[in-house]
């Protein structure tokens, strides 16, 4: 069957239709995406705005245009930290729903964590042992830990790349006094969850998702995305260690020009390098390597597994 996952992201609001069934790994047919940024149109009180929510439904209404396009028989929406943590979520929730007919399922994020988990861990195997799974959005850091498809351990923090940019670095480029106290804030949450995990013991292999860890790999030097998802692409610590720094030298027009950084990206990358850098050296990983599948995917698998068991 042909299923539609239209993911309500901090960044993106991102419509991915597969051809599946159950047994088989997902074949892309389509992707619709359109950056909105979520997490950075929070007011004061945390509240999503009139535009913001304005936005949200026009580019669900396009969404939904674009699944019945593409032939889906069955969509799967769900909305990520931003709506989560808004404060009038359940606004914005009953108003797309009331205007689109669309009901968005907020994942939680340790759910986020999870079916993370279960993506990276279809597509890696069971060789591939005891996993650390790493994933950096726009409004979280997502942390997973295990050696079967449901992790033995699972956090969430807020420290996505949009939002820490939004409330700690609004020079261009940031103000270094601003970039060591982004440093400390990311490190000190990070710190509070490393005994949670480390008690499993020492991962057999650390993989990382989301756009963030694909850009910070393309410019260690990873291969492109044109050169296909059967590529293994790693990212070392002793790199990134590298680029932070000059990350947070440049401007946001200096990272748009880098290899692999979108324009639309390039803003938050110097936070999510930060984030990417603190959970490396804090779990102690030396290199990680990047799962072309993440939750999107898992959303995918666990809903195939359940039309299996039915």
């Amino acid at each position: 069957m042909r299923l539609g996952v239209l993911d309500v992201g901090s960044n993106t609001v991102h419509l991915l239709v597969v051809d599946a069934h159950p047994g088989a790994r997902p074949l892309p047919a389509h992707s619709h995406k359109v950056e909105l940024r979520l997490a950075q149109l929070l007011d004061e009180d945390g509240a999503i705005g009139p535009e913001g929510v304005d936005k949200l439904v026009g580019v669900v209404q396009e969404a939904l245009q674009a699944a019945e396009d593409k032939g889906v028989e069955e969509l799967l929406p769900f909305a990520t930290s931003a709506v989560r943590e808004a404060s009038n979520a359940d606004d914005v929730l009953a108003r797309v729903q009331t205007e689109t007919g669309v009901e968005l399922q907020v994942l939680t994020g340790a759910e986020e964590a999870r079916l993370t988990f279960l993506a990276a861990r279809r597509w890696f195997g069971w060789s591939a042992g005891k996993l650390l799974v790493l994933d950096i959005g726009g409004g979280s850091l997502e942390i997973a830990y295990g050696i079967d498809e449901e992790p033995d351990a699972a956090a969430s923090l807020p420290l996505g790349a949009g939002r820490l940019t939004a409330a700690w670095l609004p020079g261009d480029p940031p103000e270094p006094d601003a970039i060591r106290a982004l440093r400390r804030h990311v490190r000190a949450q990070i710190a509070r969850t490393v005994g949670e995990f480390s008690r499993f013991g020492a991962p057999d292999h650390v993989v990382a998702t989301s756009k963030t860890f694909k850009q910070l790999a393309r410019l260690a030097g990873a291969a492109r995305s044109a050169d296909g998802l059967y590529v293994q692409r790693e990212l070392k610590r002793g790199s990134l260690e590298s680029w932070v720094p000059r990350l947070a030298g440049m401007t946001t027009a200096q990272r748009a020009l880098l290899p692999g950084v979108s324009e639309g990206r390039a803003e938050q990358l110097i936070a999510g390098a930060m984030v990417a850098e603190g959970a490396m050296d804090l779990f102690g990983v030396e290199t990680l390597e990047v799962c072309p599948w993440a939750l999107r995917e898992g959303v995918i698998l666990r809903r195939l597994d359940q039309m299996q068991s039915a």
